[in-house]
């Protein structure tokens, strides 16, 4: 996977949202921008740099395999998963 910087700016929003994508495809939220100016984007730069030199493939939680699990042993079953 490449590594990448996303800038979004939804609309009507007033400010810019910025995430950091790792090696492993798994987003950082940088944080929010008014404005993406020279200076923003020297931290963004930074902040993307220190994530990426940090970066480990997490490891889902053991809950989160079994309930993944549980659903699709549902789906196989023809049953339709309840997450209530």
């Amino acid at each position: 996977m490449s590594r990448k910087i996303v800038i979004d700016k939804y609309q009507g929003n007033t400010h810019y949202s910025v995430y950091v994508i790792d090696s492993f495809n798994q987003e950082h939220h940088i944080g929010y921008f008014q404005l993406i100016t020279e200076v923003s984007q020297k931290i963004i730069d930074k902040e993307a740099n220190k994530i990426w030199s940090k970066e480990v493939k997490r490891v889902p939680c053991l809950m989160s395999k079994a309930i993944k699990n549980c659903i699709e042993i549902d789906e196989k079953n023809g049953m339709t998963p309840s997450l209530d």
